[in-house]
């Protein structure tokens, strides 16, 4: 046989057949079907059973454990934007009085906070605060115990419902419970946030205590 006849040999051994390319592009299809259907269907049983709240998905949560006083736990909700939403943690120790909160007070200090009206993309009349700066006051049946904003930064926003509504202190304070909500400068976030622990250290923290 000669070259030219075991390159044909050769060649027609290699070469595809149109039903081959057809069955090849048939599987492409199905691997890519396959894909996309584990991207929008997820199997059942790796999904959590319950879906992750707003909270979750949208911000990172920290904890000031006794912040200034023993007991005075806060959390600190970071969103991508660098808002900072402040609130009670569950094992801030007004929720140990018999009855919970039961009045929230935001004249505190000099000023009264719920009277704060920020206007504009540019946050006009936005109040500086320090992060020991009260803000406003929680009282139980037995006590009263400051709140403070945790991170320094500009005050936009008062929880003003909890005027009417303290309970949602003992029922939400992690969502429509919260009490402010703080926008700090990129450098003051750095400074702070080296002094807040993650969610798995505050629980460890409290389970130890």
């Amino acid at each position: 046989m000669n070259d030219h006849n075991v390159y044909q040999t050769n060649n027609s051994e290699t070469e595809e057949t149109p039903e081959q390319a057809q069955q090849e592009r048939e599987k492409e299809m199905q691997d890519d079907e396959e894909e996309l259907h584990k991207l929008l269907l997820p199997n059942v049983h790796d999904l959590p059973l319950t879906p992750p709240s707003a909270i979750d998905f949208n911000f990172v949560a920290y904890f000031a454990p006794d912040f200034l006083k023993p007991g005075h736990d806060q959390f600190v909700y970071r969103h991508a934007n660098g808002l900072c939403v402040i609130g009670l943690a569950p094992t801030h120790v007004a929720f140990k009085d018999e009855g919970g909160i039961t009045a929230v007070d935001f004249n505190v200090g000099k000023s009264d906070r719920s009277g704060f009206k920020v206007t504009g993309k540019r946050k006009k009349n936005a109040q500086h605060f320090e992060s020991n700066t009260a803000v406003c006051k929680v009282c139980t049946n037995n006590d009263s115990y400051i709140v403070r904003c945790c991170v320094k930064g500009s005050l936009l926003e008062v929880n003003n419902r909890l005027i009417k509504q303290p309970g949602l202190l003992n029922s939400s304070a992690d969502r429509e419970g919260y009490i402010a909500i703080i926008m700090p400068k990129p450098a003051d976030w750095l400074k702070i946030k080296s002094s807040l622990l993650g969610l798995e250290d505050y629980k460890r923290k409290r389970e130890e205590c």
